[in-house]
Parts: C-alpha cells; sequence; structure tokens
C-alpha cells in the first residue's frame, strides 16, 4: 500500500492571520524570536492498486481539482510506501 502525503500551505504572497494570532499567542506565552508563523494542513491518503508513479499523478489530480486552492496555496506531496 502506498501513502500520500500532501502538505499544502498558503503561498509567501498571501497574508496569513491565523498564523499571526499564533505567532502572538505564542510570544504572549514567553516564546520570543519567533519570525514568522505560517499554517498549513497536512493530509495523508492511502492508496492501494497502484505504483508510484500513478499514485504521483492521482494525488496531484485531487489536490488540483479539491484538496488546494491554487490561486492562493502551493503544495507538496511526497508518496510512501507503507
Amino acid at each position: 500500500m502506498l501513502k500520500a502525503e500532501i502538505c499544502i500551505t498558503l503561498k509567501k504572497t498571501v497574508a496569513d492571520p491565523q498564523g499571526l494570532t499564533i505567532k502572538q499567542a505564542l510570544e504572549s506565552m514567553g516564546y520570543q524570536g519567533l519570525e514568522k508563523v505560517r499554517i498549513g494542513k497536512f493530509i495523508i491518503i492511502e492508496l492501494s492498486g497502484r505504483n508510484k508513479v500513478s499514485a504521483q499523478k492521482e494525488a496531484e489530480e485531487m489536490c488540483a481539482k479539491l484538496l488546494a486552492n491554487p490561486i492562493i496555496e502551493d503544495y507538496r506531496i511526497e508518496i510512501k510506501e507503507d
């Protein structure tokens, strides 16, 4: 079985108000020297009956069609054997 591990983040040019809020909360808790906090999504999809090439292609399609918004988000996919 293969796993597609997908990390989705906002593009660097897109403001991240949730990340800013978490940064401020961490600083108020005493954590100093934080340059920037960015929030994203991490998705794991288990795929059976596929090879790595077809799994990569299918995961790319899933991201483009549903999982990520390509206008404001970047994503990276890593296919791993379970």
